[in-house]
C-alpha cells in the first residue's frame, strides 16, 4: 500500500513524547503507531507510578480500549514504543545518562504534551510543572543532535486579557524566569497569599502558567525549531481511536455524566454563548499535520508560528444547543442508578443558581448521607457535591464569556495536504453532525468511565421512568406544601375550605 505524503515524512523518524500517559498523550500514541507505522521509534517520558516501572505502565496503557485496533491489526508496533524513565519537574528530566545519550542522539520530533492540568492546583505545583518543566524541554531540545521540530501543547484560553485570541503570543508584564525563582525560594504558604493578586486577569494558575511558558518557547525561537499549538476544550474522540473514548470525567464529561445521574441540576453559563470544544481525534490530528508542516519549511517564519485548535465560526454550538441535545441523548441513553431524574438547567443569575444549588444538590446530599448513616453505610454524597462545587466554579468562568478565537493559520493546514492525507489526518470539524457526536460522547462516558456496558441500557431506561414518577410526585407534594403554607399564613385556608364546604352541600341538596 502507498503511503501519504505525511507518512512518508515520519518513516525513520524517532519521536520524543511527554505527557504520554494522559487522555491526549494516549491517543497521540495510538494515532501515531497506527497511522505512521513505519516510524523507527517513539520514546515515552514516564515516572514509575504505584509501584510499577514506566515498562509495566506501557504493558498494562496495551489493554486499554483505545488501543485496540492496533492489538487488532499492528501488534508488531508496540515495539516500537521505548518507556524512558523520567519526569518534567526533575533537572535533567531525571533521564539516566545512558538513555540520554540515546534521546539526544536521536530525537527528531519532540511532542511536548506534559502539564497539569488542576485547575484548583497551587501555583508552586503549576509553575514547576507547566512552566519550569518547559525550561527543561527547551533545554534537552537545544541538545538534540538532529531536532526538526518541537511541538509545545497550550491552551486556547491562556490570554483571558485579550477580546480577540489571535494565533500569537502576546507579551505579559511578568517575566517567567522571575516567576520560576521566586517559586523556587518561597515557600508554599507565602506564595498562596500573593497568588490572587499575581494571576490578575487569569483565572486560575493552569491559564498562567501556561501563558509564561509559551513566553519561554517564543523567547528561544528560532534557535529551537518550535511551534505552538493551542487546543481549547479537549472533549472525547469523534471517531479514533475509538467513537467516544475519553478516559476521565475532567471538563464537560463529566458535567454530562453528572447531569445524566440527576446529580448536577443547576450551573452557571450563558445558554446564547458558544461550546469550545474540540474532539480529541481533532486535536491530535492537528497535532502530527503541524508537526509535519513545520518539517517542510525550508526556511523558519520570523515570529514562531501559533495554530489554535478551535472551531471553524461556521461550526458554533451554544450552550443552550448543548444541554437541550444532552438532555434528549440522556433520556435516549439514560446512566445506571441515576440519583434523581435529569432535568437540571443552566443560568446567568447567580443568586438563582445559589438557591438551586441549595435545593437541588446539598439538600438531597445531606438527606443521602443521612439515610447511609442510619444504615450504618460509608457516607460518600457531601464529598461528591463539594467536588461537583468546586468544579463548577472553577467552570464557569468559561461558561459566562463569549470567546473569539482566531485559527486561520491551522485552518490553512489541509489546505496544503493531499486528499489522502487530508482523509487520514482528519481534521475538518464541518463533517462532524453535532447530536450525533454528543451520543457517541455519552455513550463513551458510560462504557469507558463508569464502565456501564450497552447491553444495561433496557434496565438504565426502567430506572428512568422511575425516577420519572418520583420527581414528578415529590414536585407535586412541595408544591402543595407550598400552598398549603400560603394559605394558611394568609388565612385563606379558612376562607377556601368553607367555599369547598359550601359547594360540597349545595350538590348534595
Amino acid at each position: 500500500m502507498s503511503q501519504t505524503a505525511v507518512q512518508k515524512y515520519y518513516d525513520g523518524k524517532s519521536i520524543f513524547i511527554t505527557g504520554g500517559t494522559g487522555f491526549m498523550g494516549k491517543v497521540l500514541l495510538e494515532k501515531l503507531l497506527y497511522g505512521c507505522s513505519d516510524l523507527k521509534q517513539v520514546f515515552v517520558l514516564m515516572r514509575p507510578k504505584r509501584g510499577k516501572v514506566p515498562q509495566q505502565r506501557i504493558d498494562d496503557m496495551f489493554k486499554l480500549p483505545c488501543f485496540q485496533r492496533i492489538r487488532d491489526e499492528k501488534p508488531e508496533v508496540w515495539k516500537k514504543l521505548k518507556p524512558i524513565q523520567g519526569d518534567v519537574t526533575f533537572d535533567g528530566l531525571g533521564i539516566s545518562r545512558d538513555e540520554l545519550e540515546i534521546v539526544l542522539n536521536e530525537t527528531d520530533i519532540v511532542f511536548h504534551c506534559a502539564a497539569t492540568l488542576k485547575l484548583e492546583a497551587c501555583l508552586k505545583d503549576a509553575i514547576e510543572m507547566n512552566t519550569t518543566g518547559t525550561r527543561r524541554i527547551i533545554e534537552l531540545g537545544k541538545k538534540m543532535k538532529r531536532l526538526s521540530v518541537l511541538v509545545h501543547l497550550s491552551t486556547a484560553f491562556c490570554y483571558c486579557d485579550k477580546e480577540v485570541l489571535a494565533e500569537k503570543v502576546h507579551d505579559f508584564t511578568h517575566n517567567p524566569y522571575d516567576l520560576m525563582r521566586t517559586c523556587e525560594w518561597m515557600d508554599e504558604k507565602s506564595l498562596d497569599l500573593i497568588t490572587p493578586n499575581l494571576l490578575k486577569p487569569h483565572p486560575n494558575t493552569y491559564t498562567y502558567s501556561k501563558r509564561l511558558a509559551e513566553m519561554l518557547i517564543r523567547d528561544n525561537y528560532p534557535d529551537l525549531p518550535a511551534c505552538i499549538v493551542r487546543p481549547s476544550i479537549v472533549t472525547p474522540s469523534f471517531k479514533e481511536p475509538v467513537e467516544g473514548w475519553v478516559d476521565s470525567l475532567n471538563g464537560p464529561i463529566g458535567i454530562m455524566v453528572g447531569g445524566g445521574k440527576g446529580v448536577i441540576r443547576s450551573m452557571l453559563c450563558n445558554p446564547e454563548y458558544n461550546a469550545e470544544v474540540i474532539p480529541v481525534d481533532i486535536a491530535i490530528n492537528g497535532l502530527i499535520c503541524i508537526a509535519y508542516t513545520m518539517g517542510q519549511m525550508k526556511e523558519l517564519p520570523k515570529e514562531i508560528p501559533v495554530y489554535n485548535i478551535t472551531c471553524k465560526e461556521t461550526k458554533r454550538t451554544t450552550w443552550r444547543e448543548v444541554l437541550e441535545m444532552g438532555k434528549e441523548l440522556c433520556y435516549k441513553y439514560p446512566f445506571e442508578a441515576g440519583v434523581w431524574y435529569p432535568d437540571g438547567d443552566i443560568t446567568t443569575n447567580k443568586v438563582w443558581h445559589v438557591i438551586c444549588a441549595a435545593l437541588f444538590h446539598w439538600l438531597p446530599a445531606y438527606f443521602i448521607d443521612f439515610l447511609m448513616f442510619c444504615f450504618g453505610q460509608k457516607r460518600f454524597m457531601l464529598r461528591i457535591q463539594r467536588r461537583i462545587a468546586d468544579g463548577l466554579e472553577l467552570l464557569q468562568f468559561f461558561t459566562t464569556r463569549q470567546w473569539d478565537f482566531r485559527s486561520h493559520q491551522f485552518q490553512a493546514i489541509p489546505k496544503t495536504l493531499l486528499p489522502d492525507d487530508q482523509k487520514l489526518f482528519n481534521t475538518n470539524v464541518d463533517e462532524i453532525d453535532t447530536y450525533e457526536y454528543m451520543g457517541k460522547i455519552i455513550l463513551g462516558g458510560r462504557q469507558y468511565c463508569l464502565k456501564e456496558p450497552l447491553s444495561s441500557l433496557p434496565k438504565a431506561r426502567v430506572q428512568l421512568k422511575m425516577l420519572y414518577v418520583l420527581d414528578k410526585v415529590t414536585k407535586l407534594f412541595f408544591l402543595w406544601l407550598f400552598a398549603y403554607a400560603i394559605l394558611s399564613v394568609t388565612g385563606l385556608k379558612d376562607h377556601f375550605s368553607n367555599l369547598f364546604s359550601s359547594s360540597v352541600r349545595h350538590e348534595v341538596i
